[in-house]
């Protein structure tokens, strides 16, 4: 897979309505919520082109059921793939387009994760840009090794992630 990281697209948010959309039809009554997440979701944010999609469902374990129906989507249905609690569908081969990651309602600790990321980087555009700077960087560096562009900005994530968590959690007590 070759990493390519662009300025970001007003269309993104359009890719993510859309396909949400045939999620929706999909996981019918099962979903309660469903996010736009990722660094596409982040207006301004340099990102690989592939729209991250969170749904919130009732009962995890019934997203099973759902998965030819995605595969009619062109999702390929990967399980939890490395994340407790988590369904992980994605979509595009090579060329990824749309990563699903399903969570149950009662998984507070990822949908609060993701949610966090999101919005402070919304709210905290030099954060933003850094974040998005480290990653074009890492994508010219190495253009065709995921391990070293995911190793690049591990330390980052994992701090920002810290400071996001610390600030969402005194957002919402306001």
């Amino acid at each position: 897979m070759y990493i390519v990281v662009t300025d970001h697209r007003d269309h993104w948010k359009q890719l993510f309505s859309e396909e949400s959309r045939r999620i929706k039809h999909i996981f019918g009554n099962e979903l309660i919520d469903i996010h736009h997440i990722g660094s596409t979701a982040v207006p301004g944010l340099k990102a690989k082109p592939i729209i991250d999609i969170m749904p919130v469902v009732r009962n995890i374990a019934k997203v099973d059921s759902f998965n030819d129906q995605m595969a009619g989507l062109g999702y390929e249905c990967m399980g939890e793939f490395g994340m407790e609690g988590r369904r992980y569908f994605r979509k595009g081969g090579d060329h990824r387009t749309h990563q699903v990651h399903v969570f149950q309602e009662t998984n507070r600790e990822d949908i609060t994760r993701h949610l966090a990321v999101r919005d402070y980087l919304r709210m905290h555009p030099d954060e933003a840009d850094r974040y998005g700077d480290l990653k074009a960087n890492l994508a010219k560096q190495f253009p065709e090794n995921v391990e070293a562009y995911m190793d690049g900005k591990d330390a980052f994530v994992k701090e920002m992630e810290k400071k996001a968590l610390q600030w969402y959690q005194t957002d919402q007590e306001s």
